[in-house]
């Protein structure tokens, strides 16, 4: 099958299942962030990996459906944190409704989100549910390293790999290894789809980093944002190690929050320039997504299967939104 088939079956499962709740307040919110869009790239590829080791992809959708479900619940919760007030172009919950309703959506969108796992049973369910709480534990940990990276200057190089794996790779790894799982894949199979999908998270997030900086004017976010905001991503750590001491030190002052905000991105995308982080950076990139590749090669599947999963990869890092 084609990933659009994948997204094509799991958004008509999506939207079956999609009703008008009481109370309203609390779940009109969770069906308008479920429904708000997105790439859906996290379901499919649980789909996509039970796939590979079966011929009944759709017994995986419940657990595409509690990963997605997953995904949304941080999504609503980064929002309220970030106080952002847009998401996918439309208002956030937390805006849309009221803090209050964006927290308790959020907790029982998680909720449900576990119980989607109850479909299945014995030594399956005890896999899931394992893999589960192992990867939303991870998660709230990489988004408390990105809030702890805010009071900080000095953030290193494998402290940011860390926090973008926890926070965004493991969830793409852990959607993967439920589908194999369902797919009664083995044990080295399972771990094999999780490296597989850890290291194209983690190449999927850098180049979110590269494009926020880099991107075109169809990124879909103002180009710049990520510096506007302070972030310590990967140009700017290795920025910091890379400059002599006038430049470490502007570098320093234009980061902090009290600093002039009309020439930031200019000023900072200048010194990224003069030491070619951005190339850095395309190289780290790449080396990820080979690493990714490499990962689908050992795999005991057949030749097509393995050209799915590598085109998956590689149309992924094509994007530029």
């Amino acid at each position: 099958m084609k990933i659009e088939e994948y997204r094509t079956a799991f958004l008509t499962y999506l939207k079956r299942d999609i009703s008008a709740k009481e109370p309203r307040n609390l779940y009109n919110p969770i069906n308008y962030i479920m429904t708000l869009g997105g790439k859906r790239m996290r379901p499919v590829l649980v789909l996509i990996g039970c796939h590979l080791f079966s011929d009944e992809f759709e017994k995986a959708m419940e657990a595409a459906m509690s990963v997605e479900m997953f995904h949304n619940f941080t999504l609503i919760h980064d929002d309220i944190m970030d106080s952002a007030g847009l998401r996918r172009g439309k208002e956030t919950v937390h805006k849309k409704w009221n803090l209050n309703t964006g927290i308790l959506s959020g907790d029982a969108l998680m909720i449900m989100s576990n119980q989607r796992l109850e479909a299945y049973e014995g030594p399956i369910f005890k896999s899931l549910i394992t893999l589960y709480n192992k990867t939303a534990l991870e998660v709230c940990e990489g988004q408390q390293l990105d809030i702890d990276f805010e009071g900080k200057t000095d953030v290193k190089l494998e402290e940011y790999i860390k926090m973008i794996s926890f926070k965004t790779a493991v969830l793409v790894g852990a959607a993967l290894k439920m589908g194999s799982i369902i797919g009664q894949a083995d044990h080295k199979d399972q771990q094999r789809v999780y490296d597989f999908g850890l290291n194209l998270g983690i190449a999927f997030q850098l180049q979110d980093d590269f494009l926020d900086t880099y991107g075109g004017e169809d990124f879909g976010k103002r180009i710049g944002g990520d510096i506007l905001e302070g972030k310590k991503t990967f140009l700017y750590i290795k920025a910091l190690e890379a400059s002599n001491e006038d430049d470490k030190n502007k570098l320093l002052s234009l980061y902090e929050p009290a600093s002039d905000q009309r020439n930031k991105i200019k000023d900072v995308k200048s010194i990224f320039n003069k030491y070619n982080v951005d190339k850095m950076l395309l190289e780290k990139i790449e080396a990820y997504t080979k690493a990714a590749l490499s990962d689908i090669d050992g795999l005991s599947i057949a030749l097509e299967k393995k050209k799915l999963l590598k085109e998956f990869a590689l149309n992924l890092m094509k994007r530029t939104t």
